[in-house]
């Protein structure tokens, strides 16, 4: 860990990392129903109740679900994009990013001396968990016990 947080810079984060971790969840979600929709497509060409290359339709017309799934394909990709944008932004900040459907995160901090995580998700309002760092989320404790 290069940097730490105290509890009053991890608080200030909050906001920002709260619009981060929201889009990166719905760019999630987005990205999951994309592959949906890609995998029901796919199946349908390979049913055979899509048009394909032996049907009696129209070239021009055949070429309609291979253009539209490209085109779900580069709306998936430019999600990717804007998403490893965003994960780049909170490693930039020197934060760990566990779960973004959840939107876990992880600060590093010091505490007597030692090494822990400062733990906030989405949700809560401000950093109030903490864990060590051979720990993770079931064992978090309040930040009560640190004092």
């Amino acid at each position: 860990m290069g940097r730490f947080y105290d509890l009053d810079r991890a608080n200030a984060r909050v906001p920002e990392l709260r619009d981060i971790l929201e889009l990166l969840r719905d760019q999630r979600a987005e990205l999951i129903r994309l592959r949906d929709l890609v995998l029901e497509r796919q199946s349908a060409v390979e049913a055979g109740t899509e048009s394909g290359p032996g049907s009696a339709r129209g070239a021009s017309e055949d070429d309609e679900p291979d253009d539209e799934l490209r085109l779900i394909r580069l709306r998936m990709q430019g999600l990717i994009d804007q998403m490893q944008a965003g994960v780049a932004r909170i490693d930039a900040l020197g934060i760990t990013l566990r779960d973004i459907e959840s939107g876990l995160i992880d600060f590093p901090a010091l505490a007597s001396g030692r090494q822990i995580w400062l733990c906030w998700r989405l949700g809560e309002e401000e950093v109030g968990w903490w864990h060590e760092l051979s720990t993770g989320f079931p064992d978090r404790r309040p930040l009560i016990e640190l004092a």
